[in-house]
């Protein structure tokens, strides 16, 4: 046995973390050799690097495989991937030589900062990191993957307080409901950021995020029901204080690497996105048994079409905009969002109020209506399209008749239950297919199979 190699490895300290974390500088075998002339191991960890972090970031299979592959292509390398939600099973061959590595993470998350940082990194690699060694492309990434995020805990409250109480207002919310939600999602989404940090488990996070967005609520809204006598109505508004959770990452992506035959990525991200989506409504379900609140219809707001169009543009801007604030995104991003996020969310809307097509065909072309805005900016300023495809449109996510469905089904309302769930489902696949028709109309790469 070589005895140096024994006293080497002896000196590398080991993670205690269940997924142990990777020494990536143990890879490099020489400081001073270009990336391009290194070893087959060392490029290859560049590669899985570069894929773990893309998918870190929340992003689909179709766009981590593809930054592995821009970068392999530089290395003159040949990559394989299979892509999950946490996970990355590669190969990277070059004439008789392989090298395969299994790489996961603790969790999953969404953070556009960073994914568009390595969306550059990996499009402007040719002409960036060719000619660095292996050690400072190493070094580049670890200043991506270091990186803070933008926002505090209190920032993110305010993020998600300012989405969903313009989500209240959206689904047919008053002024009382909306102040209410403001309150409980912001409170709600402080907390759930704190626990985040704290590396809390999903579910347990999800949970008393929504346990407390639907207490602080109540507690909010006994104070206007005392101070002012505003009806017993108004109390249906606890269900925008949760709507923070709703998991639309996962679930656009999760549909978009279906249809691109993704199957593992795809099934992996919706059971995830399904789960989030039970914990909450159930958790909520429960609260408001333990409380009696009831999901009753919003009382009618009584203005005219034309004020309430005019009012809907704004609203879900201030929705949208939230939404990407909680995703990390920059404010540039997130305003570009909105944006889109104002246009085709108020063209769903105005579809559905004005003419008698159905919510979900509607659902339909908002979505293709935001994919098709999202992919003009993209080539004006270079914004991955996730990152304002998929804030554009969780505002049109049916969480209202999820809850409603969830709620039904818990008080043995079955046939209640299952309708609402219908009409849910329904909107939820063509939010996604809206999108996938966009990119197959200006996207000549995701066209085509290959």
């Amino acid at each position: 046995m070589d005895k140096s190699k024994v006293k080497v490895s002896s000196k590398i300290k080991l993670s205690q973390s269940h997924h142990m974390t990777i020494p990536w500088n143990n890879f490099i075998e020489n400081d001073n050799v270009l990336a391009k002339d290194a070893s087959l191991k060392e490029r290859a960890s560049v590669v899985g690097r570069v894929g773990i972090q893309m998918l870190a970031c929340g992003t689909g299979a179709w766009r981590v495989r593809d930054a592995m592959n821009t970068v392999s292509r530089v290395f003159g390398l040949t990559c394989s991937a299979d892509i999950g939600l946490t996970t990355i099973e590669y190969t990277c061959f070059e004439a008789d030589l392989s090298y395969s590595q299994v790489l996961s993470l603790p969790s999953t998350g969404v953070n556009t900062d960073k994914l568009n940082l390595l969306e550059n990194f990996a499009m402007n690699f040719k002409k960036e990191c060719a000619g660095l060694t292996i050690k400072q492309i190493h070094a580049r990434i670890d200043e991506i993957q270091h990186k803070p995020g933008s926002y505090s805990p209190v920032s993110a409250g305010l993020a998600a307080a300012l989405a969903c109480s313009a989500f209240i207002f959206l689904l047919g919310g008053g002024l009382p409901e909306m102040f209410c939600s403001f309150v409980g999602a912001g409170l709600g989404n402080w907390t759930r950021r704190k626990m985040i940090d704290k590396r809390m488990t999903t579910i347990a996070n999800v949970a008393v995020g929504v346990a407390v967005a639907c207490l602080v609520y109540l507690c909010m809204f006994k104070v206007f029901e005392y101070a002012f006598q505003i009806p017993a109505h108004h109390e249906a508004g606890y269900i925008g204080a949760m709507l923070f959770v709703i998991p639309g990452f996962p679930f656009i992506t999760s549909m978009l690497d279906i249809s691109k035959l993704d199957m593992r990525s795809g099934l992996e991200r919706l059971a995830y996105a399904i789960m989030i989506t039970v914990v909450a409504t159930l958790i909520g379900w429960l609260v408001a048994l333990t409380v009696n609140l009831k999901p009753e219809d919003f009382i009618p707001l009584g203005i005219s079409p034309l004020v309430l169009m005019l009012l809907r543009l704004p609203a879900s801007f201030c929705g949208v905009f939230g939404f990407s604030i909680m995703f990390n995104s920059s404010t540039r991003m997130a305003t570009a969002a909105g944006l889109i996020g104002a246009i085709a969310n108020t063209l769903r809307l105005e579809l559905v109020d004005l003419t008698s097509m159905p919510p979900a065909a509607a659902a339909f072309c908002g979505a293709l209506v935001a994919g098709l805005l999202a992919s003009l900016i993209n080539r004006y300023n270079g914004y991955p399209r996730i990152s304002l495809t998929v804030p554009s449109i969780v505002i049109m996510v049916p969480g209202l008749y999820i809850y409603r469905a969830v709620y039904s089904i818990g008080i043995n309302s079955i046939a209640v239950g299952a309708l609402w769930l219908t009409k849910a489902v329904l909107i939820i696949m063509f939010l996604p297919f809206g999108l996938f028709v966009a990119r197959v109309l200006l996207d000549k790469e995701w066209r085509h199979f290959d």
